[in-house]
C-alpha cells in the first residue's frame, strides 16, 4: 500500500522482538492479572511508555491509548495498551476486515424481514428497510458513515448469519495476533464479554487499511442512502475529525454506555501515516476526538526524536516464511519486515515458524466457545454514536440506558 512508507532497521527489529512473545502469549491461556505482552515487554506495562528523550506528551483522561506508524509497526508511545475494555462501534472495524473482502461492493441485495431481525434495543441505524434492494457499498457506507448496526446485520445474513460471522470475527482477531479481543457481537452493541484493547483496535485499522474499499469507505464523509419509493437521503460520517484534522483519512468512533467513547483514527503527512486509538475518556463527549488529534500532532511532531516502545506485529500468516533481504543500505524491505524471518538470524526463522505452528495446532484442537443464542441478553447502548434519524430528525437512543447505581458502568 503507498500509504505505508518502507520499515528501517530499527523498526523491523522492533517488529521482529515483539513476535517472538506474542506467539508465545497466544498459545498459552492468560493469566486474569496479566496482560498480554503482544508488540513487546513494556506494552504490558501500565501507565505511559514513552522514550525518555521524547517530546512531552499531551495531557489526556482517557483510560487507554496507543500511537503508532502504520507504515514501520513501531508504536511510538502507549497508555495501557493491553487493557480490556468494551470497543463499542470500533470493532466494525474487525467486522470489516472479517467480511468486506466476501462480497463485490456492485452486488445487490433485496433485504428481507428476517435480515434485520434481532438487532439491539437503541442501536445506531443507517435507515435500512425490509423490501428496498441494496448494493453491497451503500450498505458498508451504512456501516463507516453512521455506524448503522442494520447494515452490519443485513451483511451478515448475506455472510451466513450472525453466529457464523462472529466465529470468523474470531478467527481473524487471532490470525492478527489481536488477542486481546472477544467478540460475541459483529456490531460492538453492548453485550457481556465483548471486549477489545488500544492496542488490538489498532491493529485492526492497520489491517483494514491495507483494502482498497476499507480506505474508501472509512473516509468518505457524505453519501446519498436509498429510501422508500425511490427516493435518496443524506447520510453524514461521525467521525469528527474527517474534514477537520488535517490528513485525516479514516477509521472508525463508537459510543456505548458501558464503553464510553472510543476511537481509532489515521491520519497521513509528509508521506507517512500514523495510527491512534483512545479509549474510554473520563469526561467530555469531544474528548476522545480531541486527544486523539493531540496525540496526533505528538506523533507528527516527534518524528526522529522517539525510539519505539513496541510495535504492531504482523498478521501469523505473513510469520511463516520470508527471503533474506539482499542489499548493503541498511534497510529492510516492508513486505520482508511484515514478514519477520530469515533476518532474524541464523536458526530463528525456524524456530518462529515452529512456534507458530504449535499455536496453531493448539486453536484448532481448543473447544470454540458457546455463543448464547441471540448473543447474550441484549443491553440498551447499542453500538455507535448518538445520531439523528436520517430521515425524521427524531434523535435514538444509541447512548443507551445501562447504569450501575446511577453510573456509567466500565469493564476493565
Amino acid at each position: 500500500m503507498r500509504d505505508f512508507p518502507p520499515i528501517s532497521r530499527r523498526g523491523a527489529l522492533g517488529l521482529a522482538a515483539a513476535a517472538l512473545p506474542s506467539v508465545l502469549a497466544a498459545s498459552r491461556p492468560a493469566s486474569a492479572a496479566a496482560r498480554s505482552a503482544v508488540g513487546g515487554a513494556r506494552l504490558a506495562l501500565s501507565g505511559v511508555q514513552v522514550d525518555g528523550g521524547a517530546p512531552d506528551l499531551p495531557e489526556t483522561n482517557s483510560l487507554s491509548w496507543v500511537v503508532a506508524d502504520a507504515g514501520s509497526g513501531e508504536v511510538l508511545a502507549a497508555y495501557n495498551a493491553h487493557r480490556r475494555m468494551p470497543p463499542a462501534s470500533t470493532l466494525k472495524m474487525l467486522f470489516a476486515d472479517t467480511v468486506l473482502p466476501k462480497f463485490d461492493r456492485a452486488m445487490r441485495h433485496k433485504v428481507t424481514a428476517e435480515d434485520l431481525a434481532d438487532i439491539g434495543e437503541g442501536s445506531s441505524l443507517v435507515g435500512i428497510e425490509a423490501g428496498i434492494t441494496y448494493t453491497v457499498e451503500q450498505l458498508w457506507l451504512g456501516v463507516f458513515l453512521r455506524s448503522g448496526n442494520d447494515a452490519v446485520h443485513v451483511l451478515c445474513s448475506m455472510n451466513g448469519g450472525v453466529d457464523k460471522t462472529v466465529r470468523e470475527m474470531r478467527a481473524r482477531a487471532l490470525e492478527l495476533q489481536a488477542n486481546d479481543t472477544h467478540v460475541v457481537s459483529p456490531d460492538g452493541y453492548d453485550t457481556p464479554g465483548q471486549l477489545s484493547s488500544a492496542y488490538d483496535l489498532t491493529l485492526f485499522a492497520r489491517a483494514g487499511l491495507r483494502d482498497p474499499d476499507f480506505r474508501d469507505y472509512c473516509r468518505t464523509q457524505v453519501a446519498h442512502f436509498p429510501g422508500e419509493r425511490g427516493s435518496t437521503f443524506e447520510i453524514q460520517n461521525t467521525n469528527r475529525l474527517l474534514g477537520r484534522y488535517t490528513g485525516v483519512i479514516g477509521v472508525k468512533n463508537g459510543y456505548t454506555t458501558n464503553a464510553g467513547n472510543t476511537f481509532t483514527g489515521a491520519a497521513k503527512r509528509d508521506g507517512r501515516t500514523l495510527l491512534v486509538t483512545v479509549m474510554h475518556p473520563e469526561s467530555g463527549y469531544d474528548e476522545v476526538y480531541k486527544e486523539a488529534a493531540a496525540l496526533l500532532d505528538w506523533g507528527f511532531g516527534a518524528t526522529g526524536r522517539v525510539t519505539p516502545v513496541g510495535a504492531l506485529v504482523p498478521p501469523l500468516s505473513e510469520l511463516k516464511s520470508s527471503p533474506r533481504p539482499h542489499g548493503g543500505d541498511g534497510e529492510v524491505s516492508a513486505s520482508t519486515a511484515a514478514k519477520g524471518s530469515g533476518w532474524l538470524g541464523p536458526g530463528a526463522g525456524a524456530g518462529l515458524v515452529a512456534l507458530v505452528a504449535a499455536f496453531v495446532l493448539a486453536i484448532r484442537r481448543r473447544p470454540r466457545p458457546r455463543i448464547a443464542a441471540g448473543g447474550g441478553r441484549r443491553r440498551a447502548g447499542g453500538g455507535g454514536d448518538t445520531q439523528a434519524d436520517p430521515r425524521t430528525g427524531a434523535r435514538t437512543a444509541a447512548r443507551g440506558t445501562e447504569r450501575a447505581g446511577g453510573r456509567r458502568r466500565r469493564s476493565s
